[in-house]
């Protein structure tokens, strides 16, 4: 319908239900529903209504609302000021979502809105991509939202100014804890139960070859293998355990956030990756945790938050 009214100016015709196909027989047909959309969006409008999916058990969609709020007035009120002085209302209305329809029809996409490809789409549409929460934030502050917070006075600039910054915090200070936690995993947990394991390994092999010409090749590879990556968790830990010391050094705010998105991130991703290749490889009794306590750990970052992003709806408009 959208592409019909921004072509023609009328929407003439609209999908109807097909029979669903399920492939058993035994089950009854029925109409899938002809309005069934995309849901792979984390933030979608429904219908009449905005739809946040998959909120983090600590996160509160509070502060979007407050944005959503904001700039559903400040739509409603560009609206009526076309509409209250219209000779023809009906046509002005129509008129109105054509025009609106042509001039945001770049934020539409229909496909999968976790893949790659929709990031490169929307930078070829000119939207923002925002890959991180450090990245979002400044849409707090810019001048389009100052006017637009100041206008309907929900936010002056310094509160949007100290929002900022507070955000900022959040995001250094819960990436500091989670770089900390995983040095400290490496050098208690991790490290340790690798070593017992290759010593474990390596009296096996010792002992095998004391009974006799017995091939212990397969006992070797693994040796070899799990001292390679454990000498990589060491080489990692150490250099995340240098970029935490140097947290302190960077001045609070979107300097320290942005250090720690460049470069404790990466580092953190770094030691991961020994970790898990380590974890596929020793005794299941040896290994200290599961894979997903160290997938949760090292990428529990804040990448974005839905309120720091849609702020950044402002800058599509």
């Amino acid at each position: 319908m959208l592409e019909q009214l921004i072509s023609t100016g009328t929407a003439t015709r609209s999908k109807t239900g097909e029979k669903m196909d399920t492939g058993v027989k035994t089950l009854p047909d029925f109409m899938k529903d002809a309005t069934d959309r995309n849901r792979t969006s984390p933030f979608a409008f429904t219908g009449n209504k905005f739809e946040f999916r998959m909120v983090g058990s600590k996160d509160s969609i509070s502060a979007c609302n407050v944005v959503l709020n904001t700039i559903t007035a400040e739509a409603f009120k560009e609206a009526c000021d076309v509409l209250e002085s219209a000779e023809d209302f009906d046509l002005a209305v129509h008129d109105l979502i054509k025009e609106y329809a042509t001039q945001h029809q770049r934020i539409v996409f229909n496909g999968n809105g976790y893949a790659p490809e929709w990031e490169k789409e929307a930078r070829r549409r000119g939207l923002p991509v925002l890959p991180s929460m450090v990245d979002a934030i400044p849409a707090l502050t810019t001048d389009k939202a100052v006017e637009l917070f100041g206008e309907f006075g929900v936010f002056t600039k310094t509160e949007l100014e100290s929002r900022a910054e507070i955000q900022y915090e959040i995001y250094a200070k819960a990436i500091n804890i989670e770089a900390k936690t995983m040095v400290d995993m490496a050098t208690k947990q991790i490290i340790p139960a690798v070593i017992k394991y290759t010593t474990v390994l390596a009296e096996s092999i010792n002992q095998v070859k004391a009974v006799g010409p017995i091939d212990v090749s397969v006992q070797m590879d693994l040796l070899k293998k799990a001292s390679k990556l454990l000498k990589e968790v060491n080489s990692t830990m150490n250099k995340l355990s240098k970029l935490v010391d140097q947290i302190e050094t960077h001045p609070e705010g979107r300097d320290r956030a942005v250090f720690c998105r460049e470069k404790l991130v990466p580092a953190m991703e770094k030691l991961r990756e020994p970790v898990d290749e380590l974890e596929m490889l020793v005794d299941k009794d040896m290994w200290p945790m599961h894979l997903m306590e160290i997938w949760c750990l090292s990428r529990k970052v804040i990448r974005r938050t839905a309120a720091a992003v849609l702020f950044s709806i402002k800058e599509v408009k």
